[in-house]
Protein backbone atom coordinates (compact mmCIF):
# COMPACT_ATOMS: atom_id res chain seq x y z
CA UNK A 1 0.00 0.00 0.00
CA UNK A 2 1.39 3.39 -1.00
CA UNK A 3 1.97 6.26 1.41
CA UNK A 4 -1.16 8.11 0.30
CA UNK A 5 -3.41 5.18 1.18
CA UNK A 6 -1.49 4.38 4.35
CA UNK A 7 -1.90 7.98 5.53
CA UNK A 8 -5.60 8.02 4.62
CA UNK A 9 -6.18 4.72 6.40
CA UNK A 10 -4.47 6.02 9.53
CA UNK A 11 -6.48 9.23 9.34
CA UNK A 12 -9.80 7.42 9.06
CA UNK A 13 -8.86 4.98 11.81
CA UNK A 14 -8.16 7.97 14.06
CA UNK A 15 -11.61 9.43 13.33
CA UNK A 16 -13.53 6.14 13.31
CA UNK A 17 -11.44 3.33 14.87
CA UNK A 18 -13.89 0.55 14.03
CA UNK A 19 -11.49 -2.40 14.19
CA UNK A 20 -9.78 -1.09 17.32
CA UNK A 21 -13.13 -0.62 19.04
CA UNK A 22 -14.40 -3.99 17.87
CA UNK A 23 -11.34 -5.62 19.43
CA UNK A 24 -12.17 -3.92 22.74
CA UNK A 25 -15.55 -5.67 22.82
CA UNK A 26 -16.26 -8.96 24.51
CA UNK A 27 -16.27 -11.97 22.14
CA UNK A 28 -20.07 -12.05 22.41
CA UNK A 29 -20.52 -8.42 21.39
CA UNK A 30 -17.93 -8.75 18.62
CA UNK A 31 -19.88 -11.74 17.28
CA UNK A 32 -23.22 -9.91 17.29
CA UNK A 33 -21.58 -6.97 15.51
CA UNK A 34 -20.31 -9.29 12.79
CA UNK A 35 -23.74 -10.90 12.53
CA UNK A 36 -25.31 -7.46 12.14
CA UNK A 37 -22.92 -6.75 9.28
CA UNK A 38 -23.64 -10.08 7.56
CA UNK A 39 -27.38 -9.60 7.99
CA UNK A 40 -27.38 -6.80 5.43
CA UNK A 41 -26.20 -9.25 2.78
CA UNK A 42 -28.19 -12.31 3.89
CA UNK A 43 -31.46 -10.55 4.84
CA UNK A 44 -31.15 -7.15 3.16
CA UNK A 45 -31.42 -5.44 6.55
CA UNK A 46 -29.75 -5.21 9.94
CA UNK A 47 -30.66 -7.51 12.83
CA UNK A 48 -33.52 -6.39 15.07
CA UNK A 49 -33.19 -6.14 18.85
CA UNK A 50 -35.03 -9.46 19.11
CA UNK A 51 -32.58 -11.10 16.72
CA UNK A 52 -29.63 -9.64 18.63
CA UNK A 53 -30.87 -11.65 21.63
CA UNK A 54 -29.94 -14.82 19.76
CA UNK A 55 -26.29 -13.79 20.01
CA UNK A 56 -25.97 -11.87 23.28
CA UNK A 57 -27.47 -12.40 26.74
CA UNK A 58 -27.69 -8.71 27.58
CA UNK A 59 -29.07 -6.79 24.60
CA UNK A 60 -29.23 -3.37 26.33
CA UNK A 61 -25.56 -3.68 27.32
CA UNK A 62 -24.60 -4.69 23.78
CA UNK A 63 -26.51 -1.72 22.39
CA UNK A 64 -24.79 0.60 24.85
CA UNK A 65 -21.33 -0.64 23.84
CA UNK A 66 -22.02 -0.64 20.09
CA UNK A 67 -23.48 2.86 20.29
CA UNK A 68 -20.72 4.23 22.54
CA UNK A 69 -18.06 2.96 20.15
CA UNK A 70 -20.00 4.25 17.09
CA UNK A 71 -19.99 0.77 15.59
CA UNK A 72 -23.77 0.61 15.10
CA UNK A 73 -26.28 3.41 14.67
CA UNK A 74 -29.73 3.31 16.25
CA UNK A 75 -33.09 4.97 15.75
CA UNK A 76 -34.66 7.18 18.40
CA UNK A 77 -36.66 4.16 19.54
CA UNK A 78 -33.46 2.16 20.04
CA UNK A 79 -33.73 -0.12 17.01
CA UNK A 80 -30.52 -0.83 15.07
CA UNK A 81 -30.46 0.97 11.73
CA UNK A 82 -26.86 0.88 10.53
CA UNK A 83 -23.51 -0.82 10.89
CA UNK A 84 -20.70 0.70 8.83
CA UNK A 85 -20.60 0.34 5.83
CA UNK A 86 -24.37 -0.35 5.55
CA UNK A 87 -27.49 1.44 6.70
CA UNK A 88 -31.26 1.11 6.62
CA UNK A 89 -31.49 4.89 6.20
CA UNK A 90 -31.96 6.20 2.67
CA UNK A 91 -28.66 7.45 1.28
CA UNK A 92 -27.61 8.39 -2.25
CA UNK A 93 -25.44 5.27 -2.51
CA UNK A 94 -27.54 2.18 -3.28
CA UNK A 95 -25.96 -1.26 -3.47
CA UNK A 96 -27.60 -4.32 -4.99
CA UNK A 97 -26.17 -7.47 -3.40
CA UNK A 98 -27.39 -11.07 -3.08
CA UNK A 99 -30.83 -10.13 -4.38
CA UNK A 100 -31.22 -7.24 -1.94
CA UNK A 101 -30.98 -3.48 -2.38
CA UNK A 102 -29.32 -1.83 0.58
CA UNK A 103 -27.79 1.57 1.24
CA UNK A 104 -24.19 2.43 2.02
CA UNK A 105 -23.36 5.26 4.40
CA UNK A 106 -20.95 6.87 1.93
CA UNK A 107 -19.16 6.33 -1.37
CA UNK A 108 -16.19 4.62 0.26
CA UNK A 109 -18.56 2.33 2.16
CA UNK A 110 -20.36 1.37 -1.04
CA UNK A 111 -17.07 0.16 -2.51
CA UNK A 112 -16.36 -1.96 0.59
CA UNK A 113 -19.34 -4.30 0.42
CA UNK A 114 -18.18 -6.55 -2.44
CA UNK A 115 -14.70 -7.19 -0.99
CA UNK A 116 -16.00 -7.56 2.57
CA UNK A 117 -18.40 -10.33 1.73
CA UNK A 118 -16.82 -11.76 -1.42
CA UNK A 119 -19.98 -10.86 -3.31
CA UNK A 120 -20.93 -9.31 -6.63
CA UNK A 121 -22.46 -5.86 -6.22
CA UNK A 122 -23.99 -3.16 -8.37
CA UNK A 123 -23.55 0.34 -6.95
CA UNK A 124 -25.87 3.11 -8.08
CA UNK A 125 -25.04 6.64 -7.00
CA UNK A 126 -24.31 10.06 -8.48
CA UNK A 127 -21.59 12.65 -8.73
CA UNK A 128 -21.84 15.11 -5.86
CA UNK A 129 -20.93 18.02 -8.14
CA UNK A 130 -22.74 17.33 -11.42
CA UNK A 131 -25.43 14.79 -10.41
CA UNK A 132 -24.15 12.56 -13.21
CA UNK A 133 -25.21 8.96 -12.51
CA UNK A 134 -22.44 6.66 -11.26
CA UNK A 135 -22.92 2.92 -11.73
CA UNK A 136 -20.16 0.55 -10.61
CA UNK A 137 -20.21 -3.23 -10.83
CA UNK A 138 -17.87 -5.18 -8.57
CA UNK A 139 -16.90 -8.74 -7.74
CA UNK A 140 -14.78 -8.80 -4.62
CA UNK A 141 -12.11 -6.14 -5.13
CA UNK A 142 -12.47 -6.19 -8.92
CA UNK A 143 -14.38 -3.45 -10.75
CA UNK A 144 -16.13 -5.35 -13.52
CA UNK A 145 -17.03 -2.33 -15.67
CA UNK A 146 -13.76 -0.46 -15.18
CA UNK A 147 -13.64 0.76 -18.78
CA UNK A 148 -16.90 2.63 -18.19
CA UNK A 149 -16.04 4.11 -14.80
CA UNK A 150 -12.26 4.40 -14.70
CA UNK A 151 -12.51 8.20 -14.50
CA UNK A 152 -14.66 8.09 -11.36
CA UNK A 153 -13.03 9.41 -8.18
CA UNK A 154 -13.98 9.44 -4.52
CA UNK A 155 -13.67 12.74 -2.67
CA UNK A 156 -13.37 13.06 1.09
CA UNK A 157 -13.87 16.34 2.95
CA UNK A 158 -11.98 15.43 6.11
CA UNK A 159 -13.07 18.61 7.89
CA UNK A 160 -16.62 17.23 8.05
CA UNK A 161 -15.58 14.96 10.91
CA UNK A 162 -16.87 16.44 14.15
CA UNK A 163 -15.58 15.46 17.57
CA UNK A 164 -18.24 13.68 19.58
CA UNK A 165 -20.53 13.30 16.57
CA UNK A 166 -21.63 10.04 15.00
CA UNK A 167 -19.54 9.57 11.87
CA UNK A 168 -22.63 8.46 9.93
CA UNK A 169 -24.07 11.94 10.39
CA UNK A 170 -20.89 13.92 9.77
CA UNK A 171 -17.92 12.64 7.76
CA UNK A 172 -19.94 10.02 5.89
CA UNK A 173 -22.06 12.77 4.36
CA UNK A 174 -18.94 14.23 2.74
CA UNK A 175 -17.37 11.09 1.25
CA UNK A 176 -18.70 11.21 -2.28
CA UNK A 177 -18.35 10.02 -5.85
CA UNK A 178 -17.02 12.48 -8.43
CA UNK A 179 -17.75 11.62 -12.04
CA UNK A 180 -14.34 12.22 -13.62
CA UNK A 181 -10.83 13.49 -13.01
CA UNK A 182 -11.51 17.05 -14.12
CA UNK A 183 -14.49 17.36 -11.78
CA UNK A 184 -12.46 15.82 -8.97
CA UNK A 185 -9.59 18.27 -9.40
CA UNK A 186 -11.98 21.24 -9.41
CA UNK A 187 -13.74 19.92 -6.29
CA UNK A 188 -10.38 19.51 -4.56
CA UNK A 189 -9.28 23.03 -5.52
CA UNK A 190 -12.21 24.55 -3.64
CA UNK A 191 -10.71 23.47 -0.31
CA UNK A 192 -7.33 21.77 -0.85
CA UNK A 193 -6.35 21.91 2.82
CA UNK A 194 -9.32 19.84 3.95
CA UNK A 195 -10.21 17.72 0.94
CA UNK A 196 -8.62 14.69 -0.69
CA UNK A 197 -9.40 12.75 -3.85
CA UNK A 198 -8.79 9.12 -4.75
CA UNK A 199 -8.99 7.31 -8.06
CA UNK A 200 -11.59 4.56 -8.12
CA UNK A 201 -8.99 1.82 -7.72
CA UNK A 202 -7.30 3.69 -4.87
CA UNK A 203 -10.68 4.02 -3.18
CA UNK A 204 -11.43 0.31 -3.58
CA UNK A 205 -8.09 -0.55 -1.97
CA UNK A 206 -8.73 1.96 0.82
CA UNK A 207 -12.22 0.61 1.51
CA UNK A 208 -11.00 -2.97 1.47
CA UNK A 209 -8.19 -2.36 3.96
CA UNK A 210 -10.49 -0.46 6.31
CA UNK A 211 -13.52 -2.72 6.34
CA UNK A 212 -12.50 -6.32 5.60
CA UNK A 213 -10.74 -6.78 8.98
CA UNK A 214 -14.08 -6.28 10.74
CA UNK A 215 -15.15 -9.79 9.72
CA UNK A 216 -12.03 -11.55 11.00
Amino acid sequence: MNNKLENALNRLNTILPLKKNQDKCSPEIKEVHQQMLRSFVTKGRILTREEMALWVDDVPEAINVLSQYDMVTFSESGEPVGAYPCTMMAREHKVHVNGHQIHAMCALDALAIAPMFGETTQITSQCRVTDTPVKIEMSGETVLNLAEVQGVHVGIAWSAATAGSCCADSLCLEMNFLCDGETAVKWLANDPDNREIFTLQEAVAFATRFFVPLLS
